[in-house]
């Protein structure tokens, strides 16, 4: 989920972690969605055995034995081992005992070498085993989720149904499916799901009654976040279904790729933002018999993530800036980098399906009476968690804007509207979650398709 690049905020867009919330509960409990079993047929009907006569010893008489049941023992039903089309089983069936695949784990380099080989260090990036099971089962539903979109997306499909069949299966793969008090809070979506057409570069989700359709020659930004107990894994990836975008979409994933592999502890984020720039910018495309430089989108950049807060307090910039901050240890980003044909830049546009409460919200006497209750279900429902309005809908939510939009107003939710370049331009949008480990750094995000 894309942050708008500090110098060019009016207002912060990040939220940060709640006090309220201290990240218990378990993601691998019985699923309140559908999980997808498997079982042998059994039959109800009894055996009957005829058991032949005897002589008794004592009478020399003979005597019928009664009739003796034997009743066939049921089947146990099989645990599922792969998974369904589309995603329903959970992620804890498939990867039993917590054991869920690592992501990339890369080696430090130059003045870091040290810590990949150094005991004490490889014995400090294992100690925080719950911090790393959260994160891998948050990543191993995000690719498996993914995978199925790429596969299933087409054109003519509307992108309430992209949305709904991508949320919808990431509920019922992490067993929790939102429609109760705080269960989305335990685990589930990590942000709404952005579904980015041509010039709208992020933010973008359908609302209720939305009745586009995705077309032959769009380009769309698919950006999802997944959580497991406040633990977001961030990741995006751009669908165009015409060649001529193909260097769009390549400039833009070579740039991503070139901030993964230069990121690490102590790498200053002005310098970083140079790298990117300079690979992104090696890049043109031909569209419809223009050439097009592609540039980065300055006022776009990637950040870091905290416990329950898509947005921590550092950015990555896809361009060269005056930046000293250090990445650190023990840091989590997103590295995202946005492409464009148009102008580089982004500016608010459009009916907004993107919110969050802000834990550091100014105390306000509410006088909107459907503000205070709603603020009430968002604080129960989401806490910091960004949701949109579909969110509030599936829960019950009725004729909620007046007060949604007395929260914003009054600075206790934060608003995310659709983020554009000029119109007629085309981005693109490729993103990674990386953990900076003490002893390797891990692209927690990466999977066989980028």
């Amino acid at each position: 989920m894309a942050a708008r690049s500090p110098a060019d905020e009016s207002k912060t867009l990040s939220v940060k972690q709640s006090d309220s919330v201290n990240g218990s509960g378990g993601a691998n409990g019985t699923a309140n969605g559908d999980t997808a079993e498997t079982s042998g047929g059994e039959s109800d009907d009894d055996a009957d055995e005829h058991v032949p006569e005897s002589t008794t010893a004592a009478t020399g008489g003979q005597a019928k034995k009664k009739k003796k049941n034997k009743k066939k023992k049921k089947p146990k039903k099989k645990v599922p081992t792969v998974q369904t089309d589309p995603p329903s089983v959970l992620i804890s069936q498939l990867f039993p005992n917590d054991s869920y695949p690592k992501g990339e784990e890369v080696a430090y380099k130059d003045d870091n070498s040290y810590r990949t080989t150094n005991e004490e260090e490889r014995y400090l990036g294992n100690i925080d085993s719950n911090f790393l099971s959260d994160y891998r089962q948050a990543a191993e539903m995000h690719r498996q989720v993914r995978q199925w979109a790429q596969k299933t997306i087409k054109p003519g499909q509307t992108l309430m149904e992209i949305a709904n069949g991508i949320e919808d299966s990431v509920r019922r793969l992490v067993g929790h499916d939102g429609l109760t008090e705080g269960d989305a809070i335990i685990a589930g979506m990590g942000f709404p799901t952005g579904l980015n057409l041509d010039e709208i570069a992020a933010h973008y989700s359908p609302n209720a009654g939305c009745k586009k359709v995705l077309q032959q020659n769009n380009v769309m930004k698919v950006d999802i976040g997944v959580h497991v107990n406040g633990r977001i894994v961030d990741s995006a990836f751009t669908m165009a279904f015409d060649p001529m975008y193909d260097n769009l979409l390549a400039a833009v994933k070579a740039a991503t790729n070139t901030g993964v592999r230069e990121a690490g502890i102590d790498v200053r984020l002005g310098e970083l933002g140079e790298y990117i720039q300079e690979t992104m910018e090696s890049y043109e495309c031909e569209i419809h018999g223009t050439t097009y430089p592609i540039k980065p989108i300055s006022n776009l950049s990637g950040h870091t993530i905290l416990p329950y807060s898509i947005h921590g307090t550092k950015s990555v910039p896809s361009v060269k800036t005056n930046d000293t901050t250090k990445m650190e240890e023990g840091d989590v980003f997103a590295i995202e980098t946005f492409g464009s044909t148009g102008n580089g830049r982004c500016h608010n546009e459009g009916e907004c399906s993107h919110y969050a409460l802000n834990s550091n919200a100014p105390k306000v006497d509410l006088r909107v009476l459907s503000a205070k209750s709603l603020l009430s279900t968002i604080k129960k429902n989401f806490s910091t968690i960004p949701f949109c309005r579909r969110y509030l809908d599936r829960i019950g939510q009725e004729k909620y804007l007046l007060g949604l939009n007395n929260l914003v107003k009054s600075g206790i939710v934060e608003d995310y509207p659709p983020l554009l370049d000029k119109k007629g331009s085309y981005t693109a949008q490729f993103e990674h979650t990386i953990l900076l480990r003490p002893n390797v750094k891990e692209v927690i995000s990466r999977g066989d398709d980028y």
